[in-house]
């Protein structure tokens, strides 16, 4: 975890803020052994989890409030509320650890670092919902993350955490970790399902939800890494505890990711509600001689905020009013020297790469967002284009089968809405207004280039 502590003029140091909970030994020795877990009181959450009942386990987390961190915020413990009891079918825990999203980068420092708190939470969440086998769905391309994961189960297994009648409890649990192939479809849960059970990575048509018939046809729990992550502490420390940071609807501790072009870029722990401007406090501002000019909230797919919007509380509540979406907490900051256009291009040349093609608003759509952002940013537009962009990002929002064609046509409504004049000032200039040498935005384009960000 990053941090740049300094004194405001109150004579309070911006680190108070911060409540390291799953990065607070991140940089001890060897932080990711069970020997360094343990002695930070790792799997006492699930010892007092074993105490309870499972129901009662269930209705603890949703006391507690816990809403799942991996982007719309579900609620966790209502979400193992949805398994059916007595159906006389498996139940399945599955991890989605397919971190894809731009600008995301929460939980390969997480599971690098700490890997036993996932599997502490996956223990607790199991015996939650009555499940006896559970996956962790890694991005295969993170083989270093892999390696500790797979290092992290065997530990847990030989220490009885894992296994046969788990610390004399008669509950018994394996933990698969499977590596995906390497797209980014299959974070949506669906497809990250049909690609686990060997399929091709495609959402599916819901109902039935995976809660019903998820895994195999049988009912399934997904949930975020950072979220199961988070249940030991609420077990350990009580859910009064994690109920007294954040805001009411909104409860708890989270990792926020800031990168960009600011001076420390890193992982930030803290309670949910902080704003970007007291993050960028935190990391030293943005870099030097450069101010703020956009940013996301959640990755690339929630639509952008520009520097009116550094005061906005980082919660569910505070963002959506604001126009936007939490998210994965990616803080992606921008400076003055970014073209606009050029940023929203290459997004929405990733989204039209990796559409899984299986419905025509987002397959055909993202094609053509790209052909026409590709002329705007070369100066080759015409007016007329900027309403076509909107149309067709109208026709994919809300249209296609699942949330990517969502999440493309976000950075466009919120581009045209913010920053209109520059795409105009591309058409009418026949050209990009940003000086190559002086914008990092072109970096891709000479990689001789230095990028100082």
């Amino acid at each position: 975890m990053t941090m740049a502590p300094e004194i405001d003029e109150n004579g309070t140091s911006p680190e108070k803020l911060l409540a390291p909970v799953l990065s607070a030994f991140w940089d001890q020795p060897e932080s990711w052994t069970l020997e360094t877990y343990e002695r930070h009181d790792g799997y006492q959450g699930l010892k007092k989890a074993l105490a309870m009942t499972p129901d009662d386990l269930i209705a603890y987390v949703k006391d507690a409030g816990l809403r799942g961190r991996g982007g719309a915020g579900f609620p966790t413990g209502m979400k193992w509320q949805f398994i059916p009891q007595g159906d006389g079918k498996p139940h399945y825990l599955v991890v989605n650890a397919d971190e894809s999203e731009p600008g995301t980068c929460k939980d390969m420092p997480l599971l690098f670092a700490n890997p036993h708190s996932l599997i502490e939470g996956m223990v607790i969440a199991c015996y939650a919902i009555r499940s006896s086998h559970a996956f962790i769905y890694l991005r295969g391309e993170v083989v270093p993350v892999l390696r500790r994961l797979h290092e992290a189960v065997r530990e847990a297994y030989a220490a009885g955490y894992l296994g046969k009648d788990i610390l004399g409890s008669g509950i018994d649990l394996d933990v698969v970790v499977h590596a995906g192939a390497g797209a980014y479809i299959c974070g949506e849960e669906t497809a990250l399902l049909d690609s686990l059970e060997g399929r091709r990575g495609q959402p599916r048509l819901r109902p039935p939800f995976p809660a019903v018939a998820g895994l195999y046809a049988s009912p399934t729990v997904v949930n975020n890494v950072e979220s199961i992550a988070s249940v030991p502490a609420i077990l350990h420390r009580g859910k009064e505890w994690f109920r007294s940071m954040g805001s009411e609807k909104s409860p708890g501790f989270t990792l926020y990711s800031l990168s960009g072009h600011v001076t420390s870029p890193g992982q930030y722990e803290g309670p949910m509600g902080l704003t970007l401007r007291q993050l960028l406090d935190m990391g030293g501002g943005i870099r030097a001689g450069h101010r703020l000019k956009f940013w996301t909230p959640g990755g690339s797919s929630t639509p952008m905020f520009t520097d009116e919007h550094l005061d906005v509380p980082l919660d569910y509540e505070g963002v959506g009013a604001a126009g936007s979406m939490l998210g994965t907490k990616a803080l992606q900051c921008f400076d003055e020297t970014t073209c606009v256009v050029r940023a929203v291009t290459r997004w929405t040349e990733f989204y039209a790469h990796e559409s899984c093609g299986k419905c025509t608003p987002c397959r055909e759509g993202t094609y053509w967002l790209v052909q026409l952002l590709r002329d705007i940013e070369a100066g080759k537009g015409e007016m007329s284009d900027l309403d076509k962009l909107n149309d067709i990002a109208d026709t994919i929002n809300g249209k296609s089968f699942c949330a990517l064609g969502d999440g493309a046509a976000a950075p466009i409504f919120s581009s045209l809405k913010y920053f209109r004049a520059e795409y105009e000032q591309h058409i009418t200039g026949k050209a990009c207004p940003f000086d190559p040498a002086k914008s990092t935005a072109w970096a891709d384009r000479n990689p001789h280039q230095e990028v100082n960000a």
